[in-house]
């Protein structure tokens, strides 16, 4: 099986499963908006895929098979073992995934790129697919970078992006999870509750909570909150009428 058909096998099988938990285990918030939102959030994700597919030469995976045939990166210079290396290159791209979001937040015109992702007005597992493709490019060279200067091998690199989808739709889903099964699993991964202060308008509460897959990272980094103060409303001022939810108006939002 290629690396492609994996991918978007275990992407349509998880937005298949959180769609379905989404309607039997339904978090209770008014979404009016509702399905109207997909066809732009699923429009930006097709629309970033596509820029990535035909401006780059290669993507993370691709670095990573061009580093291992040249013995490039710190993992291939260590020569270390497979059952080391892969479980290494997940952790670590996780890390840099934190990093390069909480970045994102700080520096104003990737901040504009990113808000687009902010500014939905709802939350659903659409939601972890609402990235403007500027900074779906952007964030495919960060992970080139890091995939060639590790060396990572490129069934970790595989692993990871699979995980990274999934965690993505997992976190915005609107799903209800039992608060002691939450709690529990909050602190290792995270939680559709623990990112939903990441969604808040707020911006101390929107400026925390960074992770993507693991909850660590927040709690080493000092970005961790908990919970949220008061009534959490979502998205950002300004941008959740409804004419802001095509897939143009969030196209051109950034620039204005």
């Amino acid at each position: 099986m290629s690396e492609a058909t994996l991918r978007l096998g275990a992407f349509l099988g998880v937005l298949a499963l959180l769609l379905a938990a989404e309607r039997l285990i339904p978090w209770q918030v008014p979404r009016p908006l509702g399905w109207r939102r997909w066809l732009p959030n699923f429009g930006l994700v097709a629309l970033g895929a596509v820029t990535v597919r035909f401006l780059m030469p290669l993507a993370a995976v691709g670095a990573a098979l061009w580093a291992q045939s040249r013995g490039v990166g710190l993992l291939n210079w260590l020569e270390a073992p497979a059952w080391l290396a892969i479980p290494l290159t997940v952790v670590l791209l996780d890390l840099l995934i934190y990093w390069q979001h909480r970045i994102f937040h700080v520096v104003p015109w990737l901040w504009r790129l990113h808000r687009v992702h902010h500014a939905d007005p709802e939350m659903d597992a659409s939601t972890g697919l609402r990235f403007h493709p500027i900074e779906i490019w952007l964030s495919m060279w960060v992970k080139i970078a890091a995939a060639i200067a590790l060396g990572a091998p490129p069934e970790g690199v595989v692993a990871f992006e699979i995980i990274l989808n999934a965690a993505s739709l997992f976190e915005h889903a609107a799903i209800r999870i039992p608060p002691r099964l939450d709690a529990a699993l909050g602190w290792v991964i995270v939680t559709p509750s623990l990112h939903r202060i990441h969604h808040s308008e707020r911006e101390e509460e929107t400026n925390s909570h960074y992770g993507f897959c693991l909850s660590v990272w927040d709690r080493l980094f000092g970005s961790w909150r908990g919970s949220w103060a008061g009534e959490l409303v979502l998205g950002i001022r300004g941008y959740r009428a409804e004419r802001e939810q095509h897939v143009l108006p969030l196209l051109t939002q950034p620039f204005r």
